[in-house]
């Protein structure tokens, strides 16, 4: 299998998506952090997004709640577990950390949660923007924090992007 990759302006700045032969393998923000290398490694080739590229100008036109795209992810079974809670988070909504960790089945384990959560290749398509600290700070974001707002603020509907 062989990576590609395209660069695509969206309103929260230029994302690199990557994908192979099975699907989607990734969606990074501008200075993302946890950038696997693999991202690096990929070659440039636009061909094959068009699907996911749709979705996403849907999404941030306030049409699209959920993703349906192929995805190709790779990740530790622990990992999996919580990118698969992810997705359960409803549109607008937020949940905390310890949320999320009673919901993959290991309550009191909001700090390994959050760093599974922070290595989601494939961000906004699994929305880890969607938790939050227990007291409903804005904590870290791998697109940053001001993203994570923006993308929140999109989703009630307080800032059309």
């Amino acid at each position: 299998m062989s990576d590609r990759k395209t660069v695509v302006d969206s309103p929260i700045g230029p994302l690199t998506l990557v994908a192979d032969d099975d699907g989607l393998r990734g969606v990074f923000m501008e200075s993302h952090r946890h950038l696997p290398a693999w991202v690096e490694e990929a070659r440039l080739d636009a061909a094959g997004f068009d699907e996911v590229l749709a979705q996403l100008e849907e999404y941030f036109a306030g049409d699209r709640k959920e993703f349906d795209v192929r995805l190709s992810v790779t990740g530790t079974p622990f990992q999996r577990r919580v990118w698969d809670a992810l997705v359960e988070i409803p549109y607008g909504s937020t949940w905390s950390y310890g949320q999320l960790a009673a919901a993959v089945g290991v309550p009191g384990a909001a700090r390994a949660v959050g760093l599974a959560n922070g290595r989601n290749p494939v961000s906004i398509i699994v929305p880890c923007h969607r938790v939050i600290g227990a007291s409903g700070s804005l904590t870290g974001y791998g697109g940053g924090v001001e993203r994570k707002k923006l993308l929140l603020d999109l989703e009630n509907g307080v800032l059309p992007l």
